[in-house]
C-alpha cells in the first residue's frame, strides 16, 4: 500500500543500530518510529540553536526594547 510519508534508506554504523533497537524495544515501540522520534527532537535542538543565534545577534547596546504588550499585538 503506498504511503505519503518520506520514506528514506540509511545505513546505520553497529553500534547506532545496537542501541536505537534497545531504546525502542525499551519504550515498546518500532525502530523506525523511535528513529523518527530522535530525528525530530534533533531537529528542535538544531531550531533552539538558530534561534538563539538570531536572539544572541540582536542583544547588543543598540536593542531597542519593547513591552510584551507591544511585542504581541
Amino acid at each position: 500500500m503506498p504511503t505519503l510519508k518520506k520514506r528514506i534508506n540509511i545505513t546505520l554504523p553497529k553500534t547506532i543500530d545496537a542501541v536505537l533497537e534497545k531504546i525502542s524495544l525499551r519504550d515498546g515501540v518500532p525502530v523506525a518510529t523511535k528513529a523518527v522520534e530522535l530525528l525530530r527532537v534533533a531537529l528542535e535542538i538544531e531550531e533552539d540553536a538558530v534561534w538563539d543565534k538570531i536572539a544572541g545577534d540582536r542583544d547588543n547596546k543598540k536593542a531597542k526594547f519593547v513591552s510584551h504588550e507591544e511585542a504581541w499585538l
